[in-house]
């Protein structure tokens, strides 16, 4: 039995899904595959989304955690989150052929804080305890960098000198990371911030669509997987303005109960999700009884980050064609 019809209209947030960072992120794996056959082993999910990650197993990546779980004289990607040194030393020993596909924007964070450990800082790091990202960029250091996860962590931070600097986490919520780095100085006044805040940008734009949108609709879905950390910032900055926020990993998991009383729904995806579950979101929001759908007015991404050596030619442009 067809659910009753409640859904009007479907507004569209721009920008929403995949940033350039997954973009190329997938293309390695997937030009690795091309290039030199499966399997291709990939250390943690390559960017997290469930539908991503199922796509490319079917095309004969292996996801592992453990460099152990790799054999000799394979070829290993190294997740978009980026890794600690250990396991950069690790991949290393064990002689694989290695193709990072670390954000470039992450890289960033990490090569600050190689570079300031070196003239004496010490890290107050913001973010999510047990993300890869954190562990790849605290694992950059032995010692001296402090995780925060909240204003209320800032009063437990014992630096060992003066010398304080403070990185972020690159997919956190824009408001939460301004009230906590507003915390970091007001107990450490000289702490230095970065010269560019390390919040990437895509990030900031789809929490900014989402505040452009909220306020506009009834309700808000968010397209994303249970671990994409910047679906869920989307998720809890709807809910934070007053709108009802649902995170969907799929069409499927839409509830009509949801929509009752609520005709005009907000739909956003996080940086992670392709658009293809988008599309079908929209789809199943048609089969509940919308009859619009817009798209509103943002900021046109235009970033793009270059492969790795090996993996680049032109050759293989047919890739990216066929994802998009």
């Amino acid at each position: 039995m067809t659910a009753a019809p409640n859904v009007h209209e479907v507004l569209l947030a721009e920008p929403r899904g995949f940033c350039a960072g997954v973009d190329r992120a997938i293309e390695i794996v997937e030009r690795a595959l091309r290039r030199f056959g499966a399997p291709i082993y990939v250390r943690h999910e390559i960017v997290h989304n469930t539908y991503v990650v199922n796509d490319l197993k079917a095309k004969g990546a292996i996801f592992i955690e453990d460099l152990a779980d790799v054999p000799p004289g394979a070829t290993l990607v190294f997740s978009a989150h980026g890794v600690s040194k250990a396991v950069r030393d690790e991949a290393d020993a064990r002689g694989f052929q290695v193709f990072d596909a670390t954000c470039p924007l992450v890289s960033k964070v990490h090569v600050e804080v190689e570079k300031l450990a070196r003239e004496g800082y010490e890290f107050v790091m913001i973010g999510h305890k047990g993300h890869p990202e954190v562990e790849g960029t605290m694992g950059q250091l032995d010692a001296g960098i402090y995780l925060v996860e909240d204003v209320a962590d800032v009063a437990g931070v014992q630096p060992r000198g003066d010398k304080l600097a403070v990185v972020t986490q690159t997919t956190l919520s824009v408001d939460d990371a301004a009230e906590i780095l507003a915390a970091v100085k007001l107990r450490f006044p000289q702490v230095r911030e970065p010269k560019q805040q390390d919040i990437c940008y895509a990030t900031q734009n789809r929490q900014d669509a989402v505040k452009v949108m909220a306020p506009q609709v009834d309700i808000v879905i968010v397209v994303g997987s249970p671990t994409s950390s910047n679906s869920n910032r989307l998720r809890e900055l709807a809910q934070r303005l007053g709108t009802p926020a649902h995170m969907v990993d799929a069409a499927d998991d839409l509830q009509p109960a949801w929509f009752e009383g609520r005709p005009r729904v907000g739909l956003t995806a996080g940086a992670s999700a392709p658009d293809i579950l988008v599309q079908q979101v929209i789809a199943r929001l048609k089969a509940l009884g919308a009859t619009s759908v817009r798209r509103m007015h943002g900021v046109e991404e235009t970033v793009h980050f270059p492969l790795p050596k090996g993996l680049g030619d032109k050759s293989m442009s047919e890739v990216s064609a066929s994802r998009s």
